[in-house]
């Protein structure tokens, strides 16, 4: 069975997982999925991830984060989809929740988060949301 949104199916296992309270969780590997985790690891929302090589699958084993019991994720959401890509120039990228959130958008310098990409001055594609 061919997946139609890989980074659509990791954002729902994460979320999934926190909401069962599990300390981690397993997905297939891809790069675009370890650039995303890379940026959720950076901004604090993930404790880490690491790649798993069983012959010739890879998987990923995400260690989510906690704070007092509490995921620290409370909200995570797709924003490009398959069927409607969402691009957007930084100047008209606003701030997730008032600048609690971030969103991670994939840019020609790579996958990185807003705080990133308005440092750097350039847009892309708005991958999804954080809170």
């Amino acid at each position: 069975m061919a997946l139609t949104d890989p980074l659509g199916d990791l954002l729902a296992r994460i979320r999934n997982g926190q909401q069962a309270g599990k300390a981690t969780i397993a997905s297939p590997a891809s790069k675009l999925r370890m650039n995303v985790l890379e940026v959720l690891k950076k901004e604090g929302y993930i404790r880490g991830y690491e790649l798993q090589e069983d012959g010739n699958k890879r998987n990923l084993r995400i260690e989510l984060k906690y704070y007092e019991g509490e995921p620290v994720i409370k909200a995570i959401d797709r924003v490009s989809k398959p069927g409607r890509r969402v691009y957007s120039a930084i100047k008209d990228l606003g701030k997730v929740r008032g600048g609690l959130g971030i969103s991670i958008l994939s840019t020609p310098r790579g996958v990185m988060s807003d705080v990133e990409a308005r440092a750097a001055n350039v847009g892309g594609e708005v991958l999804c949301r954080v809170f």
